[in-house]
């Protein structure tokens, strides 16, 4: 079982770093794009916010959204709104999503999230530090994969890797960073396909974040991925 208790730390960690960087906005530059498409940073720090919440209802039981139409509807009410306000928005969300967390609950129970998906209990705070630090990255405010760090980028390769496994759409590959090697895609004997690269840079492919040029491919070409 994951460590929730460790991992609702590092999410106290990312969100201070996120909001340091929020600080040293305003709202001109809120109001611009992201590297989001069709979402300006002001779209992100909604987001973030309202996930928050949308977490606490995952782990107290309730629907994570109403419905998608409402989860889009809030983001883009709260987007347009002034830098003090979504930062405060996000300190309180966190702190609400930080308390959830550490109520006494059973961590082993299966828990429902967005469009039919389940998972344990015990990995909803690493789901939220994932949230915290590729929407902080998506900001384009200066933080980048790279400064993510190797805990981080070794679980996310692996989660992310797990999220594409068995899809029959994707060729069976073996990913590695040179230390530690994951396989994903559609179950076979063997992986036809190797992916290499740095944590950073596998991590931005399997992400959506980058189109996976920096990354060496052996066994035919680098596989298109599905959307998130």
């Amino acid at each position: 079982m994951m460590d929730h208790a460790h991992d609702l730390a590092r999410v106290r960690e990312a969100t201070d770093r996120l909001l340091s960087a929020v600080a040293e906005m305003d709202d001109a530059s809120l109001a611009e794009p992201s590297r989001l498409p069709g979402w300006s940073r002001g779209h992100v720090l909604a987001h973030l916010a309202r996930n928050a919440d949308a977490l606490v209802n995952v782990l107290q039981g309730r629907p994570m959204y109403t419905d998608a139409e409402a989860r889009d509807a809030d983001i883009e009410r709260d987007a347009p709104r002034p830098v003090e306000v979504q930062a405060a928005d996000i300190r309180e969300s966190a702190a609400r999503f930080q308390a959830a967390g550490e109520a006494p609950a059973d961590w082993t129970r299966t828990v429902e999230l967005r469009n039919g998906v389940t998972d344990s209990a015990s990995r909803v705070p690493f789901r939220r530090w994932v949230e915290v630090e590729l929407h902080h990255v998506d900001l384009g405010t200066g933080y980048e994969l790279e400064d993510l760090g190797a805990e981080f980028l070794e679980r996310e390769t692996g989660f992310l890797a797990d999220r594409f496994s068995g899809h029959p759409d994707v060729p069976a590959t073996r990913l590695t960073d040179g230390t530690h090697a994951w396989t994903t895609g559609r179950r076979t004997d063997r992986p036809v396909i190797t992916v290499t690269g740095r944590p950073a840079d596998l991590v931005g492919w399997l992400a959506g974040r980058r189109d996976g040029a920096a990354l060496e491919v052996r066994g035919g070409a680098l596989p298109q991925l599905p959307p998130l």
